[in-house]
């Protein structure tokens, strides 16, 4: 993806906040600890709305699962997300995000087997709506069209919160077997196939020339996980960060 040279011209800025809507973040990563969003107007764990955003102790995101102002990582999957986005560089430890100076908000809404709700999802693309995010990361999909899903997006969108979403992982044209939220075809969104380290596609990846617009590299990929540790995974949810 020639991050070096991209580097070059930024390494993004602590106001670029990027919603990552997924399984949580393990906030206390040593690697992505520095890049965590803080909520300024809430005083953390005094179980009081301290900013009457109608979240309570929500300091670094929000768990919309369980309803809690902790949205740490129970899975795995949000924490690997969040390092290729924001990882810290050049502090010695393992990885660096692709943009190293970004902000991470924790919007929890997939449990910790991977599963959640289109409902749950809306409530977390209208927090980062209100919270000011500037881009929100959706590592997630599935079969089923929903109207109000559609509407959540359209609605950050049309307030300059661009959505990059992961095309999925089953191998289809989807734009002949459609996968959402990437098919609801949004404009100012970024739907984004999985490529190899030969830049061909992934063989799992989805693809479809009316609604896939890029491929990013998507196997293999090393990043952070819950426990200040490291791993690999393969996916279009590791292409789309």
């Amino acid at each position: 993806i020639s991050a070096t040279e991209a580097w070059e011209l930024t390494q993004g800025a602590a106001s670029v906040l990027v919603g990552v809507i997924d399984t949580g973040i393990d906030y206390t990563h040593p690697d992505l600890a520095d890049n965590v969003w803080t909520n300024p107007g809430e005083i953390p764990g005094n179980g009081i709305d301290d900013d009457g955003n109608g979240y309570v102790d929500d300091v670094h995101g929000y768990n919309f699962v369980a309803n809690t102002g902790d949205p740490m990582d129970d899975h795995s999957h949000g924490t690997h997300v969040a390092g290729t986005i924001a990882a810290a560089s050049n502090n010695g430890l393992g990885v660096v995000g692709v943009c190293p100076h970004c902000k991470l908000m924790a919007l929890k809404f997939l449990d910790s087997s991977g599963s959640g709700s289109d409902s749950d999802a809306i409530r977390a693309l209208d927090y980062a709506l209100q919270m000011g995010a500037s881009v929100t990361s959706n590592s997630w999909g599935g079969p089923n069209y929903v109207t109000a899903l559609r509407e959540a997006f359209e609605a950050a969108i049309g307030a300059g919160i661009p959505a990059v979403i992961a095309a999925g992982n089953d191998g289809h044209n989807i734009d002949v077997s459609p996968a959402y939220p990437a098919s609801y075809r949004l404009e100012g969104s970024i739907v984004v196939a999985a490529s190899t380290s030969l830049d061909g596609m992934a063989s799992f990846s989805n693809f479809g020339t009316g609604t896939v617009d890029l491929a990013a590299p998507g196997v293999a990929i090393l990043s952070t996980v819950p426990g200040s540790a490291y791993g690999t995974k393969q996916g279009t949810s590791m292409a789309t960060p």
